[in-house]
């Protein structure tokens, strides 16, 4: 075991929470301040109280798109990086330029670590803005963000092995081991709210071939889980602020989803979201929540490409029985490929709840054909439509086979 001292460290002191830091030099420029990562990325923002001299309606396009959507665009990110703010090592002016969608002028402070660097402080800032001696201040604070983004940064990268061992230990000692360890390498970050995302399949040569935790926002750890029998998926631990909110999360699933596309060779790939968990205690039960809603959006389309658990339905229960359960005798004929229309039709009828109208528009099929292809099903199967219990067992038995 180790302990991450560093990270510890920073999240004992007065560093460690980035909406406090934005908040500290939103305070000390008297503007609205925003903090984004280096890909422009919305980590935190504040928006100055000026006592009615600061509308929160006046916010031009770009700011109220980057914290709504908690990113900017790419044409946003290339024209701000036109003003050199990449290599600045001071505050950069941008004065306002309202064809550009930025109604108002502002102040970026480069945030670095070491010459490198790490992200951005916004603030909305008219001329002549704050004084030089103000935003010296205000740079002294960025360093601190940017010591606290760079220890953020290397746990994530250190902590592959700890979180490939939560994930994959057998429950007992053995998991209980695990998470201690982790929590040693975390510090008190591991005490926070949290959930895990799976990306599923995740195709490469080398098993360990993997984006880095420290390019995603919210990330703090991220690795490789064996995937069925041949294959892997990618898991990633992502930090929340609130159990109902979950779209560090979410936002973390699709970009990982677009990396994969240029790796997968045209294959389906889908993410599956568990629910919020706090501390890591149950990270094994989340990594099962999140595995579940990724089957469950290869399975059906419709629930992704990126799935909550809390959102997929009856696949909640399926995807927690062993993979023979789809197989029972009644349905063993429907499933051959000889009848995949019929039961395709079986489906659709069972998921609008027996209606033989809907079912028919679904299908854009007539009900006599209807009808027809639903007597075929019960000839196969041996199961009376009519019958709740025979329309639950078939039902289970086709979702349980898209799985």
């Amino acid at each position: 075991m180790r302990e991450n001292t560093a990270v510890a460290d920073v999240f004992k002191s007065g560093r460690g929470d980035y909406q406090e830091l934005v908040d500290e030099i939103s305070a000390l420029l008297g503007a609205p301040a925003t903090l984004e990562n280096r890909d422009f990325e919305l980590i935190a923002f504040a928006a100055y109280d000026s006592d009615g001299d600061f509308d929160e309606a006046s916010l031009d396009p770009v700011r109220t798109r980057s914290i709504l959507t908690r990113r900017s665009t790419a044409a946003v990110r290339k024209w701000f990086e036109g003003f050199g703010i990449a290599r600045a090592t001071g505050p950069v002016r941008i004065p306002p330029t309202p064809e550009a969608g930025v109604y108002r002028g502002r102040i970026c402070l480069p945030v670095r670590h070491r010459g490198v660097v790490l992200g951005y402080v916004w603030l909305l800032a008219d001329e002549p803005g704050p004084p030089e001696t103000q935003l010296s201040a205000a740079m002294e604070v960025t360093a601190r963000i940017g010591a606290l983004l760079a220890d953020e940064a290397q746990a994530g990268a250190d902590l592959t092995r700890e979180l490939r061992a939560v994930l994959t230990a057998e429950p007992g000692w053995q998991q209980d081991m695990a998470v201690a360890e982790m929590r040693t390498a975390l510090g008190m970050r591991g005490d926070g709210l949290q959930t895990v995302v799976c990306v599923a399949p995740w195709l490469s040569a080398d098993p360990d071939d993997a984006p880095s935790a420290r390019t995603i926002p919210a990330a703090t750890a991220l690795c490789t889980v064996p995937w069925g029998t041949e294959g892997q998926s990618l898991a990633l631990l992502v930090r929340l602020r609130s159990a109902d909110v979950l779209t560090p999360a979410l936002t973390a699933a699709s970009r990982l989803l677009r990396e994969a596309e240029g790796t997968h060779g045209g294959g389906r790939t889908a993410a599956g979201v568990a629910g919020a968990r706090h501390g890591l205690a149950e990270l094994g039960a989340a990594w099962r929540e999140a595995s579940a809603a990724a089957r469950a959006a290869l399975a059906d389309p419709r629930l992704g490409p990126v799935a909550q658990w809390s959102a997929i339905g009856p696949y909640r229960l399926l995807t927690s029985l062993p993979p023979e359960a789809a197989h029972d005798p009644a349905v063993h004929a429907l499933l051959s490929p000889a009848h995949r229309e019929l039961a395709r039709t079986a489906e659709v009828f069972l998921d609008c709840a027996g209606q033989a109208g809907r079912t028919a528009s679904e299908l854009g099929i007539h009900r006599q054909t209807l009808y027809y292809r639903l007597s075929r099903v019960e000839q196969l199967t041996g199961l009376d439509l009519d019958d709740g219990e025979d329309r639950l067992l078939l039902h289970m038995a086709l979702k349980g086979a898209r799985l």
